[in-house]
């Protein structure tokens, strides 16, 4: 609101308001009218006294403070930081749940009085229909940091106060609450609004680091100096790359929105995919990482981890050797035979100088499959390099692959550029969508995998590189080469050996697929229980061509898991995107021999859903009880207590 609106100015438009039931524009600001608007629909007149109960019983109290324990312990030392900076004001700070009762106050003696005659005080709602226009109410309707100043109040009675209030959001943009400054309108604090602004910041990064221990966070800003400050950008990540978390400052460095959450991928909004960043991390802990927005803009970016967060395939490589059974293509089995029989043949070739060609339609987890191949061979602790040979435009492919000496070109960067085989050296390339590689290109990679060695663009001079090769198409590249749209030398050159992944559809293990996806869903959105499908719906989406293969039943699982209500657990048909509920209930209903997906009869209930998961997953381990505890994401316990169910009626 506008503090310097004239006293004049607001006893006309309040008098507008009440006789003509609208606020006329121009007269004060346009929040302060649509709060009087709202205030005036609730039933509230001006000189009159607020709704509801100024002081609820003990236990409502309680239960709401139960309910925000977390909210509550990262606000209080941010809380009393704020109270120390207003002091000599005559105030109280604030905090206040996503309704607007208040949860929490610290204020100044000489103010707390005053503040309590009319129910500034914990327990009491300041929600705008109950108190007409004020900082928390109005800022929880606007949905963002405003300021109230005496007159501007709605009801009389609060006139004497100035009040400057700013909502605080979850990692995921949920509003959880209203942090708030309120003081004696004569001795308000000039930069109130600045202060508790800051101050929710403060708060949201403090429960951001909280809230996704388990994931990787990413901390940024302009100057490598800002980062670690309150004006930081602060990104959760997930372990396949997916962005499920972050500040507001990160939303706006990103180009993002709230809604933008868990359905965008890091790679999408910064030029770096996310084993990089962890291998600079491992590397350089402590140093900056400079890297470009997807919108031109530079960055600096520091990884931090909690011990809790995602390990790495290159940190587990160690043990993955000392038993093969337990490698990282291992983990990624959950029974079926055709993927199974694909990575026994892979698994045959690691560490050998001979190329993979992965084939599979798009979505299958080709890249998936070739990160979990690197992870499982002896250079796991090197860089795996992807590159979308289908996502670099045709006039950039060239540099980004082959890199470039400082002043090479036009536009080429000052101090140059290694280029992404040369980064490769001494692990894994991955060329994702190699068909599409323009064939120009084609014929200067082939050089390149002849002679082992690289020319920069503008450079006189080769550099040799070493790197395994894994390449992947969906495809027909034998046909393509045929047909003249694919080199067949480069083809002979990359097809050391070809492996193919069967299509969702296809598979074998949808059940024990799908058990693992929502475990690790369940672990990235931090529920803390384990998720369970509905039976009728699992026997739905079991029968489901799925078109998008894994990559779209992850991002439904995704979606539906972030659906779950307090206190629910299976997901349901209310659970589901509109579209999908569509194309489920138009197809004719799975019968036991229809459901090739499940290889078994679809079970009837949860607990014999549970069990062909189980089943599938010990095949899968070949009888490894831990290995199969992990696949389905319970624990060993948990899994022989399933086990010993078996015998219950």
């Amino acid at each position: 609101m506008r503090p310097n609106t004239s006293p004049v100015a607001l006893r006309q438009a309040r008098q507008h308001l009440l006789d003509s039931g609208q606020c006329p524009s121009g007269l004060v600001d346009e929040r302060l009218a649509r709060s009087w608007s709202r205030s005036l629909a609730a039933g509230l007149v001006p000189t009159g006294r607020p709704k509801g109960i100024d002081h609820p019983s003990s236990g409502t109290l309680r239960q709401v403070l139960a309910s925000n324990p977390e909210l509550l312990a990262h606000s209080r030392p941010v809380m009393e930081y704020l109270f120390e900076q207003v002091r000599h004001s005559q105030s109280v700070v604030v905090l206040a749940d996503r309704r607007g009762m208040l949860m929490h106050t610290l204020g100044d003696p000489v103010f707390v009085g005053k503040a309590e005659r009319v129910a500034l005080t914990s327990g009491a709602s300041w929600h705008e229909a109950h108190r007409g226009t004020n900082a928390i109410g109005t800022a929880l309707a606007e949905g963002c940091a405003v300021e109230v100043h005496g007159s501007e109040h709605y009801l009389e009675r609060n006139g004497f106060l100035t009040c400057a209030a700013s909502p605080i959001l979850s990692a995921t943009g949920d509003l959880l609450g209203i942090l708030d400054i309120s003081g004696d309108y004569r001795n308000g604090h000039a930069h109130a609004l600045g202060l508790v602004s800051t101050a929710a910041r403060m708060i949201e990064n403090r429960l951001l680091a909280a809230t996704c221990k388990r994931n990787i966070r990413l901390h940024l800003h302009r100057d490598p100096e800002g980062i670690g400050s309150v004006a930081e950008g602060i990104v959760a990540v997930s372990a396949d790359g997916w962005i499920v978390g972050a500040n507001r400052v990160a939303l706006a460095q990103l180009g993002l929105h709230a809604r933008d959450l868990g359905a965008t991928l890091l790679e999408r909004v910064l030029d770096v995919r996310l084993d990089d960043l962890l291998s600079h991390h491992k590397r350089r802990p402590q140093q900056p990482q400079a890297l470009r927005t997807s919108q031109g803009g530079l960055l600096f970016a520091q990884v931090q981890m909690d011990a809790a967060a995602w390990v790495t395939p290159s940190s587990s490589a160690p043990a993955a050797r000392a038993t093969p059974a337990q490698d990282a293509l291992a983990q990624l089995d959950t029974g079926d035979t055709r993927w199974r029989s694909a990575a026994d043949k892979a698994r045959r070739v690691v560490g050998k100088p001979i190329a993979v060609l992965v084939q599979g339609e798009s979505g299958v987890g080709k890249e998936v499959f070739a990160r979990a191949l690197h992870a499982s061979g002896p250079r796991c602790d090197a860089p795996f390099v992807a590159i979308n040979c289908a996502a670099i435009p045709e006039h950039l492919i060239e540099s980004e692959l082959f890199g470039h000496v400082a002043g090479a070109f036009t536009g080429a960067r000052k101090e140059g550029h290694l280029g992404r085989l040369r980064e490769a050296h001494g692990g894994t390339l991955f060329l994702d969508e190699i068909g599409d590689m323009p064939l120009a290109l084609q014929t200067r990679l082939l050089r390149v995998l002849q002679e082992r060695s690289v020319t920069p663009v503008g450079a006189s001079k080769a550099v040799p590189v070493d790197f395994a090769l894994v390449c992947a198409t969906h495809n027909q590249l034998l046909q393509a080469a045929e047909q003249g749209r694919f080199r067949q030398d480069l083809y002979y050159r990359i097809n050391g050996l070809t492996v193919q992944l069967p299509a969702l559809r296809e598979r074998s293990d949808f059940v024990a697929l799908a058990q693992r996806l929502l475990a690790d869903l369940a672990t990235e959105q931090g529920l803390g229980f384990e998720v369970q499908v509905a039976p009728d719906l699992l026997a739905r989406l079991a029968a489901y061509p799925w078109p998008g293969n894994l990559r779209q039943l992850a991002n439904v699982l995704r979606t539906a898991c972030a659906m779950l209500a307090e206190g629910e657990d299976t997901l349901g048909w209310d659970h589901m995107p509109d579209d999908l509920v569509q194309a489920l209930t138009a197809a004719p209903t799975p019968t036991p021999a229809q459901s090739e997906a499940t290889a078994h009869p679809v079970p009837l209930n949860l607990q014999q859903l549970s069990q062909a998961a189980i089943d599938q997953a010990l095949q899968a381990a070949r009888g490894n009880m831990s290995q199969a505890a992990r696949q389905l994401g319970i624990s060993r316990q948990t899994l022989y207590r399933k086990l010993g169910g078996r015998a219950t009626p």
